[in-house]
């Protein structure tokens, strides 16, 4: 913020110290309470009254738009924007009537004349006269007034914050009292079912009387059928033990058989099985020996193997000398030949007829 020019703030400053002299006056001449002053009524019912006489206008307003929207439905034209404009007033008119009940409960709770509401009356004006000393102070210093701003923003916020506290207070209550409807209709709901459950029960408890006296005559019936079914399974178990007696000695000599029969076979098993370890015994020494065999067999293969391998490197070896001396002759006379060297030297003039003869010579030599 750009600084004020000297003169802007020698006038605020006078202004600013002639404010904190009042304020610090009305600090001294304040009372500290209210109490045994004969206007005090006067003064509680001036401000009862005034907040009584905005409510009442909330109210008569809020009764004429209902009124006004209660006409316009009866009517035939229709008219929405009308009707959304008198929802919105209504709505509006809702939430002063509200925020002026809400200040009318707080007036009549807190009374000005106690000393509490005094002390508060002090503090704020302590808190003025502190923020206009810094004002001042900052003035004269900078020339800026950025405390008075930031001040003005904290309360902004501040009651911003209670505002917010209030709305989320009356939410809470709606809450409360959408709760408290839900519990009731539930509790109705839970008597209606209570009800219900009581005449199920005395209709079961009926119910119950009559399959207890159907289950006396059928247990009287069970029992003498049991006892009859008793006396034939006894009957029938006294001959099937007999039978069954009869099959016992008749396995008991099975047994004896087998066993007699499983006592020559284990014997006979036990020799064969017997042969069949030596015979397994002899087995496993003649595969150590062919295996020995075989290990000496292949060593001599692989050891001949490596020989005539080493003789193939040896032939084609002297192949290759035997080749490469070819190739070296074969150059080395193209080379006499062409440069004249030796028996291949260019006879002179006088003695060509001597070189013709002695390279006949020479060839008849070659072709020998």
């Amino acid at each position: 913020m750009e600084a004020l020019q000297p003169l802007d703030v020698l006038r605020v400053s006078t202004v600013l110290e002639d404010y904190l002299d009042q304020l610090a006056i009305l600090g001294c001449i304040m009372p500290a309470s209210y109490e045994g002053r004969p206007d005090a009524g006067d003064i509680v019912g001036n401000e009862v009254n005034s907040v009584l006489q905005t409510q009442k206008k909330l109210e008569l307003r809020y009764e004429e738009l209902m009124s006004a929207r209660s006409e316009i439905k009866g009517t035939k034209w229709n008219g929405s924007e009308k009707i959304a404009e008198l929802r919105q007033q209504i709505h509006e008119t809702a939430g002063d009537l509200k925020r002026s009940n809400h200040v009318f409960s707080g007036t009549m709770k807190q009374s000005p004349l106690s000393p509490e509401n005094l002390k508060k009356v002090q503090a704020d004006r302590q808190f003025v006269a502190d923020i206009a000393a810094e004002m001042l102070e900052e003035l004269q210093t900078s020339g800026t007034f950025n405390s008075l701003l930031q001040a003005v923003q904290w309360e902004k916020e501040k009651k911003n914050d209670m505002y917010n506290t209030i709305i989320r207070e009356e939410d809470g209550r709606k809450q409360i009292k959408a709760l408290q409807k839900q519990l009731q209709d539930i509790k109705k709901d839970k008597e209606s079912e209570v009800q219900n459950r009581n005449e199920l029960i005395a209709h079961l408890k009926d119910q119950l009387q009559e399959l207890k006296a159907k289950t006396n005559m059928e247990g009287k019936y069970v029992r003498k059928n049991t006892e009859h079914q008793v006396f034939q399974t006894q009957k029938k178990c006294h001959q099937a033990e007999k039978e069954l007696e009869e099959e016992v000695l008749e396995l008991e000599e099975k047994l004896e058989y087998w066993m007699e029969k499983y006592d020559k076979d284990t014997d006979a098993k036990q020799s064969e099985l017997n042969l069949l370890k030596a015979s397994k015994a002899s087995d496993l020494a003649r595969l150590q020996e062919l295996a020995k065999q075989y290990r000496e067999c292949e060593q001599v293969v692989i050891e001949d193997r490596i020989e005539k391998e080493k003789e193939r490197q040896c032939r084609e070896q002297e192949e290759q000398e035997v080749k490469s001396c070819i190739k070296i002759q074969a150059w080395w006379r193209g080379t006499m030949v062409r440069k004249g060297i030796g028996s291949y030297k260019k006879p002179k003039k006088g003695e060509k007829g001597k070189g013709k003869s002695k390279g006949k010579k020479a060839a008849s030599k070659k072709k020998k």
